[in-house]
């Protein structure tokens, strides 16, 4: 894996590097635009982070005389989980074998990365979900288990959030993606197709 960091995201997906078109390709029915994709997982996003506190704030079962040490923990745990936005996109770009670009577009709340090789669909789905499973469910779980570690569990709830359009990602493979067929990202969009010994 060769990753190049290609800084601010202009906006324009005929910017990122892209391989021609595989034979009889079919595009994902996804969002064409990322600014409607950016609004769409930010509203998902807020809804899950909610569900997820509340559901580690009432297995804490907390009293009403220790909500500030609370908030503190989770402003701590807010933080953090701003800092590891950077390794998410890295366990990402750890699943490519080929060259994969990171951009960054903060206006719009997003942080990407894309690369244009073939990938089977499972590959694709275990690329999509590995920072959401190393940063969101894995933390969070062990909190659930052990709720005396609050800010991990804050942590993991926020990281578990913060996957919401690798989400969508995963959902469009599983529903629209026959088995055996190939995945590659072209721009902003991704397409898969059947290789012809299948």
């Amino acid at each position: 894996m060769k990753l190049i960091f290609q800084g601010r995201f202009d906006g324009n997906p005929e910017s990122i590097p892209c391989k021609e078109h595989r034979e009889d390709y079919v595009k994902f029915k996804e969002f064409d635009n990322l600014n409607h994709l950016s609004v769409i997982a930010n509203i998902l996003s807020s809804i899950l982070a909610a569900a997820a506190i509340i559901g580690f704030i009432l297995r804490c079962n907390i009293q009403a005389e220790n909500i500030l040490p609370f908030a503190l923990k989770l402003l701590a745990a807010s933080i953090l989980a701003m800092l590891f936005l950077l390794p998410h996109e890295l366990l990402h770009a750890i699943c490519f074998r080929e060259t994969v670009y990171f951009y960054t577009y903060l206006e719009k709340g997003l942080l990407f990365v894309v690369g244009p090789e073939d990938m089977s669909k499972s590959r694709f789905i275990f690329m999509s979900l590995l920072p959401n499973i190393v940063l969101g469910f894995i933390p969070y779980i062990i909190a659930m288990i052990n709720p005396s570690l609050i800010v991990l569990g804050f942590f993991g709830a926020l990281s578990i959030s913060c996957g919401t359009a690798d989400y969508i990602n995963v959902f469009n493979a599983v529903t629209q993606v026959p088995k055996g067929a190939f995945i590659y990202m072209y721009g902003i969009n991704s397409y898969w197709y059947m290789p012809k010994n299948k």
